[in-house]
């Protein structure tokens, strides 16, 4: 290297630490971090039998949080909240499946209703924004048209409640073979015309017929929260098609890289919840929690 050019080099360094003192420029080398927060669902912490040990099973794991599900004794939850410290996000709802708001007797959609309620005072008293909602199933006994129309009348009548108690009622795309695309899942969402009515989605579920980057994009704000479940097509194809949820973490065919980038195209900074069998045990609790880590870093 020659004296001029030892010089420049010289220089140009000098320049970029100065520019690097200036507000807003270190973060333009060094973008932060997503800040998007662990969380794992109830249903999937197999470790210990008290609300209280799975909170502690959930927290020496490496979790930011628990996604618990509703209708559970609200005291020991709370006491479980307030001794780990681990917040509660979302709450499932877990009458949704035994009750379907899109069921043809009333009876049992009045029952659904009831439900509902619970589950978002559930979030209330908890701290929790959103909660998850199955809406409906599609049957030989139940027409998609019927769905639609039962559930989005069910789901009108406590909007009221979401919005005074400020709680999201999250719809989730489960295979109940309702709301099979991004754009007719955005248009049941806007329908309500309330901020109170969101989406939770659900990475693995739509695998199986769409691309989850694809949905991200086009469901864009209207996303809640978000549930971090695997799915292999190859072993869908071979074993059959429930058959795809049994394969690890990152060893699936969901995109991750693809799904966190749509994610940062969204500016979602929520939580990612996960969904996904294996902790039964600390070790499990551990591995799921760490491979959740690398796909928020992917």
């Amino acid at each position: 290297m020659n004296r001029r050019q030892f010089t420049k080099k010289s220089a140009m360094a000098s320049a970029m630490a100065s520019f690097a003192s200036f507000p807003g420029f270190a973060d333009t080398l060094n973008p932060p971090k997503r800040k998007i927060r662990k969380g794992i669902m109830w249903g999937n912490i197999g470790y210990g039998t008290s609300i209280l040990e799975k909170f502690q099973a959930a927290k020496l794991a490496g979790f930011d949080g628990v996604e618990v599900m509703s209708h559970l004794d609200r005291n020991e939850v709370l006491k479980a909240r307030d001794i780990t410290k681990l917040p509660i996000p979302s709450v499932c709802g877990s009458l949704h499946g035994k009750l379907p708001l899109s069921h043809p007797d009333p009876k049992v959609r009045e029952e659904g209703l009831a439900g509902l309620k619970v589950t978002i005072e559930d979030a209330k008293a908890y701290g929790s924004d959103t909660i998850l909602l199955v809406p409906g199933r599609v049957s030989d006994t139940v027409s998609y048209d019927d769905c639609w129309n039962r559930s989005v009348e069910e789901i009108k009548k406590v909007i009221p409640l979401a919005e005074k108690l400020n709680v999201k009622i999250g719809i989730e795309n489960v295979w109940n073979n309702f709301l099979l695309s991004p754009m007719e899942a955005a248009q049941y969402v806007d329908q309500f015309q309330s901020s109170a009515v969101k989406f939770y989605f659900d990475c693995g579920n739509v695998l199986f017929f769409g691309w989850p980057e694809q949905w991200i994009k086009i469901l864009g704000s209207r996303i809640a929260k978000v549930h971090i479940k695997e799915y292999s097509k190859k072993i869908a194809d071979t074993q059959g098609k429930s058959a795809g949820f049994k394969v690890n973490l990152r060893e699936g065919d969901v995109n991750w890289s693809a799904v966190m980038s749509a994610l940062d195209g969204i500016n979602y900074n929520d939580w990612a919840t996960i969904e996904q069998p294996g902790g039964n045990t600390p070790e499990g609790l551990k591995d799921l929690c760490d491979r959740l880590k690398l796909i928020l870093e992917s």
